[in-house]
């Protein structure tokens, strides 16, 4: 299973100059590729070496293994870019977005992902140290740190190529490692159900409620001193907005890292799999109210639920989808489904038997009911495998953005 583990490089100033302007020249060179790329119509390696590898090792001074990353970067994007527009995922033919990602080459940002193979860069990982090829040469010694978790995965499952990022300032490399996965439990002795809500992030058919209320304060929090400070408009406002960039979505990461490990851990520990909502398009199929459209669409299910199943693979518990139709009217001890059911967001009162339960929890708990059925008729864990590919999940995988080929934290780091 191939897994990207994050780690923080602590370069010197004069070292991280030089991968600065490597950077700065590499995403340079792609761009000038894709304009080619876009004009001649030509989206494969070969042909599009053949085309630019001479001039653009003239031009900018990059090695040889960097044109052939260069190249190949442009290729994967126009390659994703092309998947994107079969999958309807930039609009439909002749729409405003459409066009937008039809009508121009893809650009590559200055800071964009730049992918380094084991002839570029070498680990030194007791050392916690990287040597990493730059436009001006070799740049040795050059500092990373990681937990120790992660240097254990990097010493014994990387394999492939890192990619070297910049972000708001501080440098990464986001090193692809195959992990293996553990045997699948084909008989799991049960099912542990899991209600994913807005504010209760996460609750159990065992009645554990995981994290919510706080996470929702923050982002209220997050979203009014935002608001203040983009109307107030200063050099000192504009200051503090990009300091706190990204702040809530690395804080509501970080709980679903760990509501995840726990659910995980907990199934693998009482040899259950894990029953989870199938909730594609859920944010199409529901109306809201405009002070609602924020929460809802700052709720970060489909990275919980992405979390669960990578992590479930690598423990070899099997994870069932179910329909999450009626799960929060029907009764999960007589089976009665009334929409008089669920009396408040909080509590379930059955009309036809009485019974009485926390809604969240009566909702795991059909949930658990269905994967059972499921996995009886003969259905298979359907846990995806993680985005494979050799390069890892920054920049490459998300280059086809018409406009940009913006890079991104990796979205599986391991924790």
């Amino acid at each position: 299973m191939k897994l990207v583990v994050q780690v923080k490089l602590l370069p010197t100033p004069e070292q991280a100059s030089a991968l600065e302007a490597t950077l700065t020249a590499c995403n340079e060179a792609a761009t000038w590729v894709s304009s080619l790329a876009y004009e001649h119509g030509i989206s494969r390696n070969f042909a599009l070496r053949k085309l630019t590898y001479t001039q653009i090792r003239a031009r900018w001074g990059l090695g040889a293994q960097a044109t052939q990353h260069v190249i190949k970067k442009t290729c994967d994007a126009y390659v994703t870019l092309k998947a994107n527009l079969k999958a309807g995922n930039l609009g439909r033919p002749g729409s405003k977005r459409y066009r937008k990602a039809t009508e121009k080459p893809i650009t590559f940002r200055p800071e964009g992902a730049q992918p380094y193979d084991d002839r570029m860069l070498s680990w030194q990982i007791a050392q916690r140290r990287v040597s990493i090829w730059t436009l001006t040469g070799r740049v040795k010694d050059v500092k990373f740190t990681a937990s120790v978790e992660q240097l254990a995965t990097l010493a014994l499952h990387r394999q492939g190529e890192s990619d070297l990022v910049r972000r708001d300032g501080m440098w990464f490399l986001m090193a692809t490692c195959d992990v293996p996965e553990a045997p699948l439990n084909t008989e799991p002795a049960d099912f542990l159900g899991i209600d994913l809500g807005i504010i209760n992030i996460a609750t159990t058919s065992d009645g554990e409620i995981l994290a919510g209320r706080c996470l929702n304060r923050t982002r209220a929090r997050e979203r009014t001193l935002r608001t203040k400070l983009q109307r107030k408009n200063t050099p000192s406002a504009r200051r503090r907005l990009k300091k706190r960039r990204r702040k809530e979505a690395r804080r509501a990461k970080d709980i679903n890292h760990k509501i995840a490990k726990h659910v995980v851990a907990e199934a693998e520990r009482t040899g259950r799999g894990i029953a989870l909502e199938d909730l594609t398009g859920i944010r199409e199929r529901v109306r809201l109210r405009k002070p609602q459209r924020a929460t809802v669409h700052s709720w970060a299910f489909a990275q919980l639920g992405s979390f669960i199943a990578y992590k479930a693979r690598k423990a070899g518990v099997p994870v069932v989808h179910v329909d999450p139709a009626y799960t929060s009217r029907t009764c999960a001890e007589c089976g009665h489904i009334d929409k008089a059911n669920r009396v408040s967001q909080a509590w379930f009162a059955c009309r036809s038997c009485g019974f009485v339960d926390h809604a969240d929890r009566n909702g795991s708990r059909n949930i658990r009911a269905r994967a059972r059925q499921l996995w009886r008729r003969g259905a298979q864990s359907t846990a995806p495998a993680p985005p494979q590919g050799s390069r890892g999940q920054a920049g490459r995988k998300r280059s086809a953005t018409a406009s940009d080929a913006r890079c991104a934290s990796p979205s599986l780091s391991e924790r």
